[in-house]
């Protein structure tokens, strides 16, 4: 399939979200990424990746499309040492050329976490100030953002379109159609390292406080947030200004 998007005539006029998830419904990863960059070019698309336990898998086909497409990644200051560390594996081995590390701004974290332990009175403020208002700032620049999320992961992602109008810019889903084997085939096709925490029962990574093994069975996002009602940490349910 040859998966074609309206170019754009300016920087403030976006292509249709609903169009495009139209036209690229039955589309490949691949074809949405490539349609993303027609839509809005390089310098207005970003990827947003949390080098967890699939991410390469994203990356990996962003790379073969372009791999200057800028990344960003969320350190939250509470990662786990092994996501730092794959976060550089991947760099070096997908060649990525445009990967920004974006922290919480320092005195929103003073005035609201000043004991570090935000996470377990009030998650949903710790993923506020430390991942929602983050990102916020670093999309600013964009029209278009690509990320990971599967319709097969469940919950809120169940019925994800490949295309969403994110408030003030375009949301790309190139992965809402893949399955599990899907991915599985990725990582075996390219030869992809794997999260060094995969091996050890963590089949979704997050923050250190909120991040747990997954026993078999468990739905793979069982332990985020473990005990708690939570399943989003709010920068998939919050539209972007």
């Amino acid at each position: 399939m040859n998966a074609m998007a309206p170019q754009v005539s300016s920087v403030s006029t976006l292509p249709s979200a609903a169009e495009l998830d139209r036209a690229l419904r039955e589309a490949s990863p691949a074809e949405v990424i490539a349609a993303a960059l027609k839509a809005v070019g390089r310098e207005k698309l970003a990827l947003v990746s949390s080098f967890g336990t699939e991410s390469a898998t994203l990356l990996k086909v962003m790379a073969d499309v372009d791999p200057a497409i800028p990344v960003i990644f969320l350190d939250t200051g509470w990662l786990f040492e092994e996501t730092l560390a794959y976060r550089d594996t991947l760099i070096a081995t997908l060649g990525l050329k445009d990967v920004r590390s974006i922290k919480p701004a320092e005195e929103t974290l003073t005035r609201e976490d000043p004991e570090r332990d935000l996470w377990f009175s009030d998650p949903d403020a710790c993923c506020r100030i430390r991942k929602v208002e983050p990102l916020a700032r670093a999309l600013k620049p964009f029209s278009a953002w690509l990320n990971g999320r599967k319709r097969f992961q469940g919950n809120l992602r169940a019925d994800i379109p490949v295309v969403e109008d994110d408030g003030a810019r375009l949301k790309f889903n190139p992965f809402a159609n893949v399955s599990r084997e899907e991915l599985e085939a990725i990582f075996i096709r390219a030869k992809l390292p794997r999260h060094p925490l995969a091996a050890s029962g963590f089949r979704s990574v997050g923050c250190m406080p909120c991040t747990s093994r997954t026993a078999e069975g468990e739905d793979e996002r069982a332990g985020r947030w473990r005990g708690r009602a939570k399943t989003e940490c709010g920068i998939h349910t919050m539209k972007a200004s």
